[in-house]
């Protein structure tokens, strides 16, 4: 199942400059970030769901149903766009995936832009990460793979994604959250 539009370029391979910023980040983190003791709540609950958009139904349900291992869990019409469907897929720990489709409106493929979508990091286990890996490999998707740990692809619209076996809060040994 490859995807229908080209896969984005993943890693740094594929695109320009990269100066040495570690002074900026080592002021960044000194200026904003407070030790974990003294940082306050969230005002947030969580991500009730992220929608994207699909061009087609059945395909997107194919994708991250069947290969990816997302079970749909509900599908109806969108309130905001008369015919367009608005359909959900439970991607863990109380997390949803939604997606909607915009019949005839006319829309371009895929395309990053700043305050855009770039990507999407979903924590699985490692069993099911090998799991993925070997799906996505065997339905001709086309995958980047970074530190033994993620999985870089796009789903079928050009969707950026990353299947992470690093637990929910960590990120390459790192504490995250």
């Amino acid at each position: 199942m490859a995807t229908k539009s080209g896969s984005p370029h993943f890693g740094s391979d594929h695109d320009g400059d990269h100066p040495d910023r570690t002074d900026e980040w080592e002021a960044l983190r000194q200026r904003y970030l407070l030790p974990p003791g003294d940082r306050p709540a969230s005002t947030a609950r969580g991500v009730h769901h992220q929608a994207l958009i699909s061009s087609d139904v059945a395909t997107t349900i194919d994708f991250y149903q069947g290969l990816l291992g997302f079970p749909l869990t509900e599908l109806f019409e969108n309130r905001d766009y008369e015919g367009s469907t608005h359909f959900f897929f439970d991607i863990g720990n109380g997390n949803a995936l939604a997606f909607f489709d915009f019949p005839g409106l006319g829309l371009d493929e895929y395309t990053e832009v700043l305050g855009g979508h770039h990507h999407l990091a979903i924590s699985i286990s490692r069993d099911n990460w090998e799991e993925a890996k070997r799906k996505l490999t065997d339905a001709g998707v086309e995958t980047y793979e970074v530190g033994g740990t993620s999985i870089y692809f796009a789903g079928p619209d050009g969707e950026r994604l990353e299947l992470i076996s690093d637990p929910l809060g960590e990120m390459y040994g790192m504490t995250v959250l």
